[in-house]
């Protein structure tokens, strides 16, 4: 009853906010023009070089020439983020030095439902191939999304449920190979619009080999400890990395001068290699089935103008097989869902006030089943402002959730409350400065609070504890952009400090069962600081040709109470050159990511490497949306190993590969 009031005191406190702030703002002017807007983060829109915390937005055609991988594959090499990197079937971001259960990724805003987060040898439900465009928000975003997204969030944006009129019949189509794998991968989407309805259907299918890389794939560190010798320099390819997926969906929508309602579904199902050393090759078979449903309606109630929502149920199946036979499945179906109401834009000031839930039941069987059966219950309320005065800003939000779990290992039940507030000037054409200040509350995971087993995707066994609090991170995000003269920039500075920050400790022992380190969850002190920076300059411009510089850099410190943090990137620089030549583009690539040599305990190092990328887009035919594609990576067959991966001194990121590829829009 107390936690009820509490809920209702916070819903109220929310609207009274929103509904006062709304009211305190004279009816008139509007916010800044912009053009490229994000709309993950705050259910109302912010152009991207007024954010007060780092974005950035892959597009379309960006995906289109990304190589064919996992997400945290694809997104790779952007600042401030890294791949899990488990083979070419399972990858997630690390955001900022964290991955797992601190990342929140989404589909169209509304979670997986899957059980990506629990282990890095689990794929993300959903493909980047699926996307018309991936938002990447780096830092706490948890008032919107939850404590789940207290080191950042990725939102897979599709078109599957259209929230505008289609005018015609339009389509994409994409098929491409590559040499390093034998890959092939093939998707499209169709969209057709009759009055106000809408019908989209879409596709993907990808198909590879074991990869090649030119060293051994075991490193020479981890064959020293384990009392090998190592016979370097002979191409090698990485056993039992093969990859078969394929994901389709339909979906409609109703639009109208009220907005738009609509409904999706779609089938992924996916069996990947995972790299061991173990006799018995290892792979898995990934099934989902999920249904969207999305709206917007325009409407008048007080201050607020719009109503959105949006709901995902799922029911994912993972089997892990040793050899032919099946080990451990891992099943998780639930539903998820969310209602904002957003406020009438005045005078600059934009707001909104939302409720989020979400009902998940969690079970693994088999011989690896280190967590039990779950059942996970989750509400939210939040209230996310800003005022944008052209000259200079403030915002802020708050938010308060509940997260109860039911396991048969025992109960838990998890209060959190958290808060931001940021302000931001332009002193000058071109200039924005921001800071943001946020404290963010995470409850435990699962694993984290009912783990007992082994994990050989960590090569742990695993304990939780049912006694760990809730993980409160305190961060500040300092943001300049600058978009004048040619020049386009982005640097982010932060620092966040952890209260009760949730770790695995090694205990020593060795559990006689399995043979693996036993490592027990537990709650330290951390700090994590780093930075991202990201420019560009237009050298040269002469009607469509044109030459572009780019350049990036990233770098991120972690320290917990047991020492340095585990699997934390290097730093890296990267160099681009893009050419536009009229009806095609050539990209130049050169990237440096330093060895790292501060390591936690029982960590390897890992050696620092370049890598050279190169491009060609060519637009034949004039008026017409078609281009091949020619993408050479890893031109100087360079041995690469992710640190932030638990499998870097098995296997090394892909050798020399060339892809091919053709695309066609209409």
């Amino acid at each position: 009853m107390r936690r009820t009031a509490l809920f209702a005191a916070a819903s109220a406190a929310a609207l009274s906010l929103a509904t006062g702030a709304a009211h305190a703002a004279e009816e008139a002017g509007t916010p800044n023009a912009v053009s490229e807007l994000v709309v993950t983060g705050a259910p109302y829109v912010v152009s991207i070089d007024s954010t007060t915390t780092s974005v950035d937005v892959v597009k379309r055609d960006d995906l289109d020439q990304a190589p064919s991988g996992g997400l945290g594959d694809v997104l790779n090499g952007m600042p401030g983020v890294r791949s899990t990197f488990f083979g070419p079937g399972a990858s997630r971001p690390v955001i900022r030095g964290l991955s797992g259960p601190r990342v929140m990724v989404l589909t169209n805003g509304v979670g997986q439902i899957d059980a990506s987060a629990l282990s890095p040898d689990h794929q993300v439900a959903t493909d980047p191939q699926e996307a018309e465009r991936i938002e990447v928000l780096r830092g706490p975003a948890a008032l919107a999304y939850g404590g789940s997204a207290i080191g950042g969030v990725v939102n897979i944006i599709d078109d599957r449920i259209p929230d505008q009129p289609v005018d015609g019949v339009h389509g994409r189509v994409l098929a491409d190979g590559s040499t390093v794998d034998k890959g092939q991968s093939y998707s499209g989407a169709l969209k057709a619009g009759t009055g106000p309805w809408n019908f989209t259907i879409d596709g993907v299918h990808k198909e590879s080999k074991d990869y090649s890389i030119p060293v051994p794939a075991k490193s020479a560190r981890l064959a020293a400890e384990d009392g090998e010798d190592f016979l370097g320099g002979d191409d090698s390819k990485v056993a039992n990395t093969a990859l078969k997926l394929d994901a389709y969906g339909a979906g409609m929508s109703y639009t109208g001068d009220a907005g738009f309602i609509g409904l999706a579904a779609k089938r992924t199902e996916t069996t990947y290699g995972v790299p061991t050393e173990e006799a018995d090759p290892v792979s898995i078979r990934l099934k989902q089935t999920r249904y969207d449903a999305r709206g917007a309606l325009n409407v008048d109630l007080g201050p607020f103008d719009k109503i959105k929502f949006a709901a995902g149920y799922a029911d994912y199946t993972h089997t892990e097989f040793e050899g032919p036979d099946p080990g451990t499945t891992f099943l998780s179906d639930g539903w998820e869902a969310r209602v904002e109401l957003i406020q009438r834009a005045q005078d600059g000031w934009q707001g909104a006030v939302g409720v989020q839930a979400l009902k998940r039941d969690f079970d693994a069987i088999g011989d690896e089943a280190l967590v039990p059966r779950t059942k996970i219950t989750e509400a939210g309320v939040f209230t996310l402002q800003r005022l944008d005065k052209d000259s200079w800003g403030v915002e802020g939000g708050l938010r308060l959730d509940q997260r109860k779990l039911d396991s048969l290992a025992g109960k838990a039940d998890f209060t959190n409350v958290s808060a931001s507030l940021g302000a931001f000037v332009r002193p000058a054409e071109g200039w924005f400065l921001g800071l943001a200040l946020s404290r963010t509350s995470r409850a435990p995971s699962e694993e984290e609070l009912f783990a007992d087993g082994p994990h050989p995707a960590t090569l742990a066994y695993e304990v939780g504890d049912t006694k760990l609090d809730n993980e409160v991170s305190y961060a500040a995000d300092a943001t300049l952009h600058y978009n004048a003269g040619g020049w386009n920039a982005d640097l982010h500075l932060y620092v966040t400090k952890y209260d009760g920050f949730i770790d695995l400790y090694r205990t020593g022992a060795v559990d006689a069962g399995s043979g693996l380190d036993v490592f027990h969850f537990v709650q330290t002190e951390a700090k994590f600081y780093g930075t991202e920076a990201e420019v560009s300059y237009l050298f040269w411009q002469d009607g469509e040709r044109s030459l572009t510089f780019e350049g990036g850099a990233d770098y991120v410190h972690g320290e917990t109470d047991l020492g340095p943090a585990a699997r934390v990137p290097p730093w890296s620089v990267t160099g681009r050159a893009i050419f536009e030549g009229g009806w095609w583009t050539g990209k130049l690539e050169l990237r440096h990511v330093a060895d790292q040599n501060r390591v936690a305990e029982h960590e390897l190092p890992t050696d620092s490497y370049e890598m050279l990328n190169a491009s060609l887009v060519f637009r034949p035919l004039k008026n017409q949306d078609f281009k091949i594609l020619i993408d050479g990576r890893n031109l100087t067959d360079s041995q690469a190993r992710e640190h932030a991966s638990f499998l870097k001194d098995l296997a090394p990121l892909p050798g020399r590969s060339l892809r091919i590829g053709v695309g066609y829009s209409f």
